[in-house]
């Protein structure tokens, strides 16, 4: 008898389990039928950064002449190394989970799991049976019923392009979401001509309208195609057929072709049906505190389609411990920040201006250009970059910031805790900010907001 049974062992998984090891001192199983870290370990964000990381660096050699260094502009990439090097990490950190798991002495069963009934889970032909168990299945490759999509060895997903070995020479990626905007960087980088198709009237929907609107005009200076309000009807081996927003007929041929239409919960298989856990396609449903309808049966992560992050996923596998052994804690979306890998990077939290002029929230904002810090100039000689800010009319409390340009997804956590804290312009005048940093441009956006 297991106080705790967790079913997948991604960042929600993995970590809930550790936690409720530790910190509670409980009897924990965690079951998962791949590899330890789940998606964003394995297939997700962790190996797509890895192949970022050396985009970027062949971007710096290119742009070695601007900072005096001259003959690094020739400088080419194996992709093969590259893949080596994405193995590498990923292996590194596996075996980190296991150690801390291990350390933590969390029992690690390898199988498919599947709730049987009332605190009972099958795995391997066993039954296991515990007070509480924490969904955290995660998500897989949204695959919509486009015809020609499938089976189809012209076409890959999110999973299929980290294995790459050879650089195509053209490729086109269906989706304008975060995960076909980090590809279409890497691809466009290494000198793929780079085609985007998008259902939607802009790319990245879920970020700041203005942001959106910078990030693309910076992608299309690398030579990326964009194509909005189209939909597509077809895929006939390398050839992708769509409808643009005149409603004319358009095909696009390439040497790939990449479906990152989003991702969908897993949900079929884990016995949600016979042992009555409520959920739908969007995912299973969880309140704020990690409950499902069924006493005993929590979820965390990707499995909820509430917040697609891997931060977020372990913020709320901690959220479900902390409830289910009698600590009260409610999760807090409000302040849960993101980041959008490409070149430039977007970073962001709170809440963007379309939703503050929906919800009638009277507000401030104040835009300015990253090289008000002079660590961005330094940093990121010829590029640009901008923080805008939002705030309360009122109050001047901090309620978004949206930023785009080099290095921002390393400081937006201290907008996160803005945000989280409900600091005012005023609490953010008496944080001193290191200098030089490119963050002291957050601090000086802020200061011009109210």
């Amino acid at each position: 008898m297991y106080d705790l049974i967790v079913i997948g062992a991604g960042p929600g998984g993995y970590e809930a389990a550790a936690y409720a090891a530790t910190r509670f001192g409980k009897k924990v199983a965690l079951i998962e039928k791949k590899a330890l870290g789940g998606t964003c370990l394995n297939v997700g964000c962790i190996p797509t950064k890895t192949l970022l990381r050396s985009a970027r660096a062949l971007e710096d050699c290119h742009a070695a002449g601007l900072y005096g260094v001259d003959g690094a502009e020739t400088a080419k990439l194996d992709l093969k190394k590259v893949q080596a090097r994405k193995a590498k990490v990923v292996a590194t950190l596996n075996k980190g989970i296991a150690s801390m798991l291990q350390k933590a002495k969390v029992e690690v069963i390898t199988g498919e799991a599947k709730l049987t009934g009332r605190g009972k889970v099958t795995v391997g032909g066993q039954t296991l049976e515990a007070a509480n168990i924490l969904l955290a299945t995660g998500s897989m490759p949204a695959a919509p019923p486009i015809p020609g999509l499938k089976d189809n060895p012209a076409v890959v997903d999110s999973t299929g392009i980290l294995e790459v070995q050879e650089v195509p020479a053209s490729l086109v990626v269906i989706g304008g979401g975060v995960i076909g905007l980090e590809f279409t960087c890497f691809f466009a980088e290494l000198g793929t001509k780079v085609t985007v198709v998008e259902m939607l009237p802009r790319i990245a929907p879920v970020i700041d309208e203005e942001i959106s609107s910078r990030l693309q005009q910076a992608m299309k200076k690398t030579g990326v195609e964009f194509n909005l309000n189209c939909k597509v009807s077809k895929v006939e081996g390398n050839t992708l057929t769509f409808l643009d927003q005149a409603g004319q007929v358009q095909t696009r041929t390439a040497t790939l072709i990449l479906n990152a239409t989003g991702r969908v919960p897993v949900l079929k298989g884990i016995g949600l049906e016979e042992t009555g856990v409520e959920f739908d396609r969007r995912g299973v449903k969880a309140d704020e505190c990690g409950r499902t309808n069924v006493p005993g049966v929590w979820a965390c992560g990707d499995v909820t389609g509430r917040c697609q992050l891997a931060h977020a996923a372990t913020r709320e596998g901690m959220v479900a411990v902390n409830n289910m052994f009698g600590r009260p804690d409610r999760m807090r979306y409000n302040a849960v920040p993101s980041v959008v890998y490409t070149h430039p990077e977007v970073a962001s939290v709170g809440r963007t201006e379309e939703e503050l002029k929906k919800a009638g929230v009277a507000y401030k904002k104040a835009l300015m250009p990253m090289g008000i810090a002079g660590r961005f100039l330094v940093e990121y000689e010829g590029q640009s970059g901008s923080v805008k800010v939002l705030v309360g009319e009122k109050y001047g409390e901090v309620l978004g910031v949206h930023m785009i340009g080099g290095g921002c997804g390393e400081f937006i956590a201290t907008a996160a805790a803005m945000v989280e804290l409900e600091q005012r312009v005023e609490d953010v005048r008496e944080i001193i900010f290191p200098h030089p940093t490119v963050s002291e441009a957050l601090k000086e956006t802020i200061l011009h907001a109210h």
